[in-house]
């Protein structure tokens, strides 16, 4: 009978088998070896004949798992150089300071991580000792992504360095008093040390990746050389199961990125269990990252095994090791000797064997203590062989225990991440063990002290040395005095001034025309980073293609298939544009790293990032409040926006929240232009404030979004008069009156106040020539670009009314004396011209485009949603009836009229 095994094999083989007697006897071989020494011994040789062939260059799938041991054997290791003793003490007094510093904040109720620090201190310390460089150092150093929950050991550090006291370790998690240290590493709230932030699970990996990428970006296009940076992210293995913290694998293996290292803090438990109770984690992760190109190197045991691995003839140990569940092994770091020679040694007789040889002591050392992450000297090869790898970017795997030296109440325990303080007994036995010179009467009243060896101390030197050597102090964020950019020629702006006559422009388009000139500014035209998710033909981009190029490491290595076209797929190595395929999470992340170069690598960086309205704010808004948090600076432009613009999409794709969603960020100077003058004004006053000469009191940290429209219309003249160009930055200016649109209402006409924002503006202008010349009202017509502003702008007055400050808001001002109640209109739902409603003076009302889009022509939207011309007509009529200045039967004769 036929192997069913065999036929499938053949079947699934296309390559023609050119002597199948020597394949034969290959498959024989294997089959003696598995039957005289066991399948484990086949397996083992199989897996070295694999790393053998990938290590000639034989084209072979490549082994997503290796054995659970460490990557680099022990004989492998490199000599770590400095003063190990130096550095035991120096990580002996973070771990102190880092659990004082949460436990002296605990009885405010701030709460606190003390177990995550204590995984990973030596993952840091031998980093900032040998690995990180500074920023005082030729270029920009290197960029750390520090693990939020670890930031108490990164404060401790910064003490024990003098840039913090131990005031400011006391302010904790309180920082409204100005003297504090915020929770995580925030750079809006302490930016001279963060550079990023980080404690948004899975944001910190896949910003990690798209810095690194955004490194290369900067070399290859001659912005400045940053080739001797690295890109360090510290995560932890239950960060890991956020989608993106994965999602960008590929594009850093597929681009090389070997000026990335990710350190992963394998504790083995998230924050209520274990990462992968029933599984082992590291062997997941290491499958998925071998999978997707990186290099692995696992860190997982300490010095104490080598004796178990020497004693191991028959591989009995290492499969033991692989099969032993992740939950188990924290079991094993909280039960004793006994226990452990049952469970972990029992199931196997040469485990039992092997048992009897070691003392107590030893399987303690071994289960409970070492750690491939615990120890310098492991981590020093694991560092080594990664920044001198090359073609791949490195993931490390470092096992650790998450409570290390935190005592037995800590270490291992599902609740850890919970627990906010030791009690002074469980400082006394830390004391102990980390051999600190603190003494009992130290202890004032209960309260832990914290530890310093002293300014001049031999620990304090040290430490200051290793960190000139590498380049300064770390982690930190510098941002060099530089001059600010010139403002682009005023001819590109001014083009749009005088409308577009009788041609239909969307504002889409608009926007795109304005880039093609900015970025052929002779100053700061290489400075556009234009950032598109594989949507720029939809866009009308596409002619940007060949006069600018698609960035690519490699170049152009294929002919494209329009190469005889004008507007050919062009991809370049000094290309300009980042062209991300569909991730608006990877665009978002390029964003970030572009609006933030000013302060990374000195070289201020103007990024446009252009999408889909929907799929900006909704899908990426956490990102965009990293953004804030970073001080990124740079145009967001939610492209076919609105909810009934965007003809027959339908339901996911109509925009009606995004102004709201963006409106909850304090960073986000949010705009809804009508007109393409508005557009070109909004965008040169942005590049002013962030990129040129900000006026007093305005913060350059900002970032601006504005919505686009996709509709072709007729583009207007900018009006003539003062105050335009000032209305349209803060939000709000009359477009036209009654009389100067031309409609000549009677001198007693009833009249109404119209504001309209983005593509509602032409509904409002068509309703303002129906009120005029079939129900004799006048109205006038006021373009709404920011409601947003608005708002913010009345209440900074109203916070300034309880300071004692009088300052009548903006929009009161702007429409103060106006005649006759306000309606405002928008494509967004109602709460977005709402905002300002409260600072208002004349009697309110709006319409929107509230509930769930759906798929239409852009009359029959309107019409569902209640906010075409003839809408706004019966709503303005509506209005006035209430106020007796129409007949009330008047608005049941234009219901009628209009079908509504």
């Amino acid at each position: 009978m036929t192997d069913p095994n065999a036929i499938q094999a053949s079947e699934l083989d296309q390559l023609p088998d050119r002597d199948p007697e020597e394949t034969a006897e290959w498959q024989a071989s294997l089959d003696a070896v598995a039957k005289a020494a066991g399948p484990h011994r086949a397996a083992y040789l199989m897996r070295r004949t694999l790393e053998r062939a990938e290590g000639n260059g034989i084209a072979l799938p490549k082994l997503l798992e290796t054995d659970y041991v460490n990557t680099i054997p022990t004989a492998a290791e490199p000599s770590a150089p400095g003063d190990e003793e130096m550095e035991r003490k120096i990580t002996a007094w973070n771990r102190w300071n880092a659990a004082a510093m949460v436990t002296r904040g605990s009885k405010y109720g701030v709460g606190g991580h003390i177990a995550t620090f204590a995984s990973a201190a030596w993952l840091y310390e031998t980093g900032f000792n040998h690995f990180f460089k500074g920023k005082e150092a030729d270029g920009s150093g290197d960029q750390l992504y520090i693990q939020g929950h670890a930031s108490p050991g990164i404060y401790a550090r910064a003490f024990l360095d003098g840039r913090l006291d131990e005031q400011q370790l006391d302010n904790f998690r309180r920082e409204s008093g100005g003297n504090g240290l915020p929770s995580y590493p925030h750079p809006r709230r302490l930016p001279w040390l963060w550079e990023f932030p980080t404690v948004s699970m899975g944001l910190g990996p896949l910003s990690a990746i798209y810095q690194a990428r955004f490194n290369r970006y900067l070399t290859a296009r001659g912005i400045k050389d940053v080739s001797e940076s690295h890109v360090w992210a510290f995560l932890g293995d239950g960060e890991m199961d956020e989608p993106e913290s994965t999602a960008a694998l590929a594009l850093a293996s597929r681009e090389g990125l070997d000026n990335l290292t990710f350190v992963i803090n394998c504790n083995l438990q998230r924050l209520d269990g274990p990462v992968r109770a029933n599984f082992k984690i590291v062997q997941e992760l290491e499958a998925q990252f071998r999978g997707a190109g990186w290099n692995v190197v696992k860190s997982l045991w300490g010095n104490a095994w080598d004796e178990l691995f020497q004693l191991d003839t028959t591989g009995a140990l290492v499969r033991r090791l692989r099969e032993v569940p992740d939950a188990q092994v924290q079991t094993y770091q909280t039960r004793d000797a006994a226990y452990i020679r049952q469970d972990f040694f029992g199931k196997d007789p040469a485990l039992v064997e092997m048992a009897k040889l070691l003392s107590d002591d030893k399987i303690l050392e071994c289960f409970h203590l070492s750690r491939g992450g615990h120890e310098a000297r492991k981590v020093y090869a694991a560092y080594k062989a990664a920044v001198e790898f090359k073609g791949a970017p490195t993931v490390i795997l470092a096992q650790t225990v998450k409570g290390h030296t935190l005592g037995e109440g800590f270490a291992s325990k599902n609740a850890n991440h919970q627990m906010k303080k030791l009690t002074v007994d469980e400082f006394k036995t830390m004391r102990d063990l980390l051999e600190l010179p603190i003494k009992d009467s130290d202890f004032v009243d209960g309260v832990v002290p914290y530890g310093h060896p002293g300014a001049d101390s031999p620990e304090v030197r040290y430490l200051q040395e290793r960190r000139a050597a590498l380049g300064g102090p770390a982690p930190a964020r510098r941002v060099h005095p530089v001059a600010p950019l010139p403002a682009p020629a005023e001819k590109a702006f001014a083009s749009f001034d005088k409308g577009s006559g009788t041609q239909n422009v969307a504002t889409t388009m608009a926007f795109v025309r304005l880039i093609k000139d900015l970025v052929r500014d002779k100053e700061t035209g290489k400075r556009w980073v234009p950032i598109v998710p594989d949507e720029a033909r939809t866009f009308g981009m596409e002619s940007l293609f060949p006069s600018l190029g698609i960035y690519s490491p490699k170049g152009q290595t294929y002919e494209p298939v329009d190469r005889d076209q004008l507007m050919y797929y062009k991809e370049a190595q000094n290309g300009q544009i980042l062209n991300e395929g569909i991730t608006e999470a990877g665009s978002m992340a390029d964003f970030i790293a572009a609006s933030t170069a000013y302060a990374t690598h000195g070289e201020a960086m103007i990024p446009f990032y252009i999408f889909y309205s929907m799929f900006g704010w909704q899908r990426t808004a956490d990102q965009m409040w990293q953004l804030g948090d970073q001080l990124g600076r740079g145009f967001l432009v939610g492209a076919t926006a609105g909810r009934t613009t965007l003809t027959g999409e339908g339901l996911q794709h109509a925009d009606g929240h995004s102004p709201v969603i963006a409106a909850t960020n304090p960073a986000a100077l949010t705009y809804d232009p009508a007109f393409a003058y508005e557009v070109a004004t909004i965008v040169r006053d942005g590049i002013r404030r962030m990129y040129g000469e900000a006026a007093p009191g305005e913060d350059p940290n900002v970032f601006y979004y504005l919505t686009v429209y996709n509709e072709p219309l007729p583009q207007p003249a900018k009006p003539s008069g003062p105050g335009i160009d000032e209305g349209i930055v803060k939000g709000l200016y009359r477009f036209n009156t009654a009389e100067s649109a031309g409609l000549s209402p009677a001198a007693n006409a009833p009249r109404i106040q119209l504001l309209g924002s983005g593509t509602a503006i032409h509904w409002v202008l068509k309703a303002q020539r129906m009120l005029a010349e079939e129900w004799g009202v006048a109205s006038d017509v006021w373009s709404a670009t920011s409601w947003t502003e608005l708002r913010r702008d009345a209440l900074e007055a109203d916070a300034g009314l309880l300071r004692g400050e009088e300052r009548v808001p903006y929009v009161r001002q702007a429409l103060h004396g106006a005649e006759g109640p306000v309606l405002a209109v928008s494509d967004y739902m109602r709460q977005v011209p709402d905002q300002i409603a409260q600072w208002v003076e004349q009697d309110w009302s709006s319409l929107g485009a509230d509930g769930f889009g759906l798929s239409d022509t852009r009359e029959g939207a309107r019409r569902h949603f209640g906010v075409d011309a003839e809408s706004v007509v019966v709503a303005a009529l509506a209005q006035l009836a209430r106020r007796g200045e129409v007949k009330a039967t008047a608005v049941k004769e234009a219901r009628e009229k209009y079908g509504l």
